[in-house]
């Protein structure tokens, strides 16, 4: 089965509520880019009126992590994925829709190719960023992922 935004967003529903009634979509994906968009509203706020910080990690994580699900699909090995670090920064109140756009899928490859060919487990850094209609930088996420195939 083709991993497509359409099936991303009911996966959501079902298995991660809180993205989807916040408002997270994945709007995007191909082999070397994954787009994730939220719209700042009553249900995402903060006390300071932007979105709050889990609402945008939220976000960022599919953004990622979407790529890393699609790129074990095609591989059409048993690998397991987890996020063992990550980290943020954040440089301006996030209001009106917040688009994440990760484009890290060759560098995706990479550490999965490695990881079919030792059997050892890889970690990799993935980022995605938040920008605003304006194209100004909200948030900057990083996250990193363990690949690790299954025996």
């Amino acid at each position: 089965m083709k991993i497509t935004p359409s099936k991303l967003n009911t996966f959501l529903m079902f298995k991660l509520p809180a993205a989807y009634l916040t408002g997270v979509r994945a709007t995007q994906i191909n082999d070397t880019t994954c787009i994730v968009s939220v719209k700042h509203r009553w249900v995402n706020q903060n006390p300071f009126k932007s979105m709050f910080w889990a609402v945008q990690g939220m976000a960022a994580e599919l953004a990622t992590g979407a790529l890393v699900m699609k790129k074990i699909r095609e591989s059409g090995k048993k690998i397991s994925m987890l996020v063992v670090n990550n980290n943020a920064s954040f440089t301006k109140k996030a209001t009106g829709r917040i688009t994440f756009t990760c484009d890290d899928g060759l560098k995706l490859d990479d550490a999965m190719r490695k990881a079919l060919e030792t059997g050892e487990g890889q970690t990799i850094w993935l980022s995605a960023n938040g920008i605003n209609k304006d194209g100004v930088q909200v948030s900057s996420f990083n996250f990193e992922w363990t690949l690790k195939v299954k025996s």
